[in-house]
């Protein structure tokens, strides 16, 4: 799995327990929508920690819990 996808897929696992939509998230957040949109379609190949960190604000969690997934354990063990 690629990082795009990983990134991608905690985003919507979380948006969906909060039942925010990408609109909703950005307001919260207090980043644009299409910045989002961005990371969600894979055209942000490197999105900057940053913007993972304010997009955990707006979800309330922490940056741990947002990595804490097999998507990323995954690409871990592949970079080794």
């Amino acid at each position: 799995m690629k990082l795009e996808i990983a990134l991608a897929n905690r985003i919507l696992y979380y948006c969906h327990i909060n039942n925010l939509n990408i609109n909703s998230l950005a307001d919260k957040c207090l980043i644009s929508q299409s910045t989002i949109e961005n990371i969600m379609l894979g055209n942000s190949k490197n999105p900057k920690l940053k913007t993972i960190l304010k997009i955990c604000e707006g979800l309330n969690i922490e940056l741990k819990d947002f990595f804490d997934s097999t998507y990323f354990e995954k690409l871990i063990e592949r970079g080794r």
